[in-house]
């Protein structure tokens, strides 16, 4: 009775007209797959189509690292310009219908705007030194983030000159829409390239965890589910859930292991003044060196870093399916299956993509307060910043206080 009133509502009758214009998601198939499968029972030909698709989009990822460093900052700008227009689509809709101006046009400056300001955050820590030594650059480096607040406050005036008096309300929320899918997509894509750049394994290796957790999450629930784990996703089911947890964590100390016998996988990115390039060469870390641990009495010989792999696996296991638990509320909502239809079985790249955002974060938050110390080159870029007075003041005293501790020797 409840329901029935509540489809009554005008809020409800507006939702369902704002959408009909929206993709509804995942039975987009190709002709020849769509032939293969045509005798099996709808459960298990979803089951093939999603299977056909989960394969390629691995395989691509696995060429993409082949890519290196490049390949994945480029891909992640790809996949979170796709995530942001699947999400300002929907908002979209209702510039449609009510001819709202600009809506569209700012939202797509806004977004440039962002990735201007970090995107040049990225390119000033982890390449300030080389930048710094460009004079056509300097301007920009030391005025970045004041180019980036005038960027904003042209969009910003932009919007308020565009406001109708008839439909202030909607614009409003059309503009909190605009910079609440930006603080989703463009924030964790910059925290994301920040740990491509602590080493590829930081972000290969969480990828790859929420990637086999959906997957082994999906398979449990299929062929064992009987539980509901939330009413927000009703196919989810506490089996899939405790399933694909437990295989999610022996397959984080599994990949774990294998990728840090890699100094291209471990190693910092960084720029090498000799070889005049971005490189990826270094001793390894402590981290990434065999270390013995007592354990029950036995000596056990292990890699550091798959005891934070392990920290990692729970997180994804536990936490980052309520990425995709909020991504089906933001959907039910506003009455639609999928975010978009690009990927047949699955849905739009958002689809995919909603519990990487999170676990980017948290990758970003692990490192930076379990694992990161200060890096040579940053503390450069910011020498190279002062006047040279302050450079030869602060030689002065690092001299002094290297020959006081008999590391530097002039004599």
């Amino acid at each position: 009775m409840i329901d029935s009133e509540e489809e009554k509502l005008p809020e409800e009758k507006y939702v369902e007209e704002m959408v009909k214009n929206l993709q509804q998601g995942t039975d987009k198939v190709p002709h020849l797959l769509e032939t293969a499968v045509s005798g099996l029972p709808a459960k298990w030909r979803n089951w093939v189509i999603r299977g056909v698709f989960t394969m390629i989009m691995v395989s691509g990822f696995g060429v993409i690292i082949y890519g290196g460093p490049l390949a994945l900052m480029v891909t992640t700008l790809l996949v979170q310009v796709k995530c942001f227009e699947e999400i300002i689509s929907i908002g979209y809709s209702v510039y449609r219908i009510h001819g709202l101006p600009w809506f569209r046009s700012l939202s797509w400056y806004f977004l440039l705007t962002s990735n201007y300001f970090f995107y040049g955050e990225n390119l000033v820590d982890y390449f300030g030194v080389v930048i710094n030594k460009l004079d056509y650059l300097r301007f920009l480096v030391k005025y970045h983030r004041f180019l980036s607040f005038s960027l904003y406050c042209m969009g910003f005036v932009w919007f308020v000159l565009s406001l109708v008096k008839k439909y202030y309300m909607k614009q409003f929320s059309l503009f909190a829409w605009t910079h609440v899918a930006l603080l989703i997509v463009v924030t964790q894509s910059y925290l994301i390239i920040q740990n491509i750049f602590e080493g590829m394994i930081w972000f290969i290796v969480p990828v790859s965890m929420i990637v086999c957790n959906d997957v082994m999450a999906y398979m449990f629930g299929f062929f064992f589910g009987k539980t509901p784990l939330i009413k927000l996703s009703p196919k989810k089911t506490w089996e899939g859930f405790i399933g694909g947890g437990f295989a999610t964590v022996i397959f984080g100390l599994m990949f774990s292991w294998f990728l840090c016998h890699y100094q291209y996988f471990v190693c910092p990115i960084e720029y090498n003044e000799k070889l005049n390039k971005m490189a990826i060469e270094c001793e390894p870390s402590y981290l990434f060196r065999p270390q013995e641990y007592e354990i029950l009495g036995k000596s056990i010989t292990m890699y550091p870093f798959m005891l934070h792999s392990l920290s990692l696996s729970i997180f994804s296991s536990v936490i980052g399916p309520f990425g995709g638990f909020f991504a089906s509320g933001f959907k039910r909502a506003f009455k639609i299956k999928d975010f978009g239809d690009m990927i047949p079985g699955h849905g739009g790249i958002m689809d995919r993509f909603d519990c990487q955002f999170l676990m980017a974060t948290f990758v970003n938050v692990y490192i930076s307060s379990f694992i990161r110390t200060a890096s040579p080159g940053k503390l450069l870029a910011q020498v190279y910043t002062l006047k040279p007075e302050q450079q030869l003041q602060l030689f002065n005293s690092l001299k002094d206080h290297l020959e006081a501790r008999n590391i530097l020797d002039i004599n």
